[in-house]
């Protein structure tokens, strides 16, 4: 057996042992890829004001309105307030919770809900059961398939590898023996006399031939979540060879100082102060007594993000980390997913990227047919 039918088996049988799977990760990804864009059109009722006053409630007394709405039993986690006149303010609250007979991602998932609230006049104008929500949905069916994370990932995680490998394969069965055969493979040749089997032949490699590298970038950064020793690795090579561990710093909020009052719009006036025109501000609020007040100031674009921590009893600013703060893995870390949905370009990426997850999902389909109808092809002659 020659090298290529060697690597033509390879690149067979990991294909048809990984299609389905990467067909799925290719339409998911086509469909999320797009979410930040699509949510405020599909859901404007709940993204935008309904009614506009002069004067905003304070986010102290949405928040309690907010978690009357659900009760007292489902603390809201988080807060994000987009810096635009008209838009609501979104309050999240989400629990996780122990399922060791867990298969499907929904039985680990105690509660999920997002309230909208308009902050003129303070009501709410819809409370989301975020778990089945059609983005979150499709969010973790590309990320586990809908399994349980450690069920769900470590499968994507092996798919993604079989794909890369298949990609490898792809590019050398794709390439051309001399200049001849070469011409046939950049570009569509067709006529109208041109049968289907080879038009489908023809966008299983030269489409595959394009995407090749686009699909090796989402691949890649893909296994960074599958994979915790891929994470630290490419942490690692970020580094230069070195393992930083984080400085867990402390950041705790002091309790003797507790003025039993709520600062939270003492630290929204704050943030609001120092960064007036950050797209939004996202809080994360105490878990505890002691915890600190996270905030996190989106300024735009991908290095924009602005971590900092204030004293819940107080309001003081204990911390703060731009991006320029972090070491090279942690940066590197940070921009995972803008360069995996393409977004470290902007729209134009994110559309580069659609192609590209569009074609991935392609390939596996394209491939079979090829299979298929050389399959049958053999069983006729017999």
């Amino acid at each position: 057996m020659t090298f290529k039918k060697i690597i033509l088996k390879i690149h067979l049988w990991l294909g048809l042992g990984s299609g389905l799977i990467i067909v799925i990760l290719g339409i998911t990804g086509c469909i999320y890829v797009f979410d930040e864009e699509l949510r405020p059109i599909v859901y404007h009722s709940r993204y935008y004001a309904n009614e506009i006053k002069p004067e905003q409630k304070s986010l102290a007394e949405l928040l309690k309105t907010a978690q009357d709405s659900i009760g007292n039993d489902k603390p809201i986690n988080a807060i994000r307030v987009r810096n635009q006149k008209d838009a609501t303010i979104l309050f999240y609250a989400s629990k996780e919770r122990e399922n060791k007979n867990a298969i499907w991602y929904w039985d680990t998932r105690a509660y999920s809900y997002t309230i909208y609230i308009n902050p003129f006049t303070g009501k709410i104008q819809k409370i989301e059961n975020t778990t089945t929500e059609f983005f979150e949905v499709i969010v973790f069916l590309h990320w586990s398939l809908l399994l349980t994370n450690n069920i769900g990932q470590p499968i994507v995680g092996i798919a993604v590898i079989i794909f890369i490998i298949s990609l490898i394969t792809g590019i050398i069965l794709w390439w051309p023996k001399n200049k001849a055969a070469a011409k046939q493979r950049y570009w569509f040749r067709w006529k109208n006399n041109t049968q289907w089997k080879r038009k489908n032949y023809d966008l299983h490699n030269i489409l595959g031939f394009y995407v090749t590298l686009f699909a090796l970038l989402i691949a890649l950064t893909g296994l960074v979540w599958s994979f915790k020793w891929f994470d630290n690795s490419i942490k690692w090579l970020a580094n230069g060879g070195q393992t930083i561990e984080r400085k867990q710093e402390d950041v705790a909020s002091d309790i003797s100082k507790n003025q039993n009052q709520n600062l939270l719009d003492k630290i929204y006036a704050a943030v609001q102060s120092d960064y007036p025109n950050a797209e939004g501000y996202t809080f994360s609020m105490p878990e505890d007594s002691l915890q600190s007040q996270s905030v996190y100031v989106d300024n735009g674009g991908n290095f924009g993000i602005v971590a900092t921590q204030f004293d819940q009893y107080t309001g003081e600013l204990l911390e703060k980390k731009t991006f320029a703060d972090r070491n090279n893995g942690d940066k590197l870390r940070s921009l995972n997913y803008a360069i995996h949905s393409g977004g470290i370009l902007g729209l134009p990426g994110k559309i580069m990227a659609f192609f590209a997850s569009f074609i991935c999902a392609s390939l596996p389909i394209t491939g079979f047919y090829i299979w298929w109808g050389r399959n049958n092809k053999k069983k006729k002659t017999k």
